[in-house]
């Protein structure tokens, strides 16, 4: 079902953990900033964290179909959609891709708690 390693997303799911764990990542509840880009903003002061430089390679390397099933797999485990509703939401997350989804999934709150909910509830595990 998924096309997208897990290993993959455990490796996004530490590299998130760790950036906002950092002290000072900030991530604003405005979703309307100077550019009118919630995720460029909101990254635009720790361009230059390493992390933040990993977890973008890691997701860029991705394939467009791989970038849409972990923003369907951070749907899920936000509980936008249900683990049954799978086809609909990796429909929809192709419908909003962009070239920037590691932006958009680095700006979520909570990203890596969502992630590790998607891979549980389509039976994967968090190593």
């Amino acid at each position: 079902m998924l096309d997208v390693n897990p290993d993959t997303v455990n490796s996004l799911i530490d590299k998130a953990r760790i950036f906002h764990g950092k002290e000072g990542v900030i991530i604003p509840d405005d979703t309307t900033g100077s550019s009118g880009n919630l995720a460029a903003d909101m990254l635009t002061e720790h361009q230059d964290d390493s992390t933040v430089q990993e977890f973008k390679a890691a997701v860029d390397d991705l394939e467009p179909d791989q970038q849409v099933e972990l923003v369907a797999l951070m749907w899920i485990g936000r509980g936008d959609f249900d683990a049954s509703e799978w086809e609909t939401a990796v429909a929809q997350a192709r419908d909003e891709w962009t070239p920037r989804t590691a932006d958009y999934l680095l700006s979520t709150p909570m990203l890596a708690d969502y992630l590790k909910e998607g891979l549980a509830a389509l039976g994967y595990s968090e190593d």
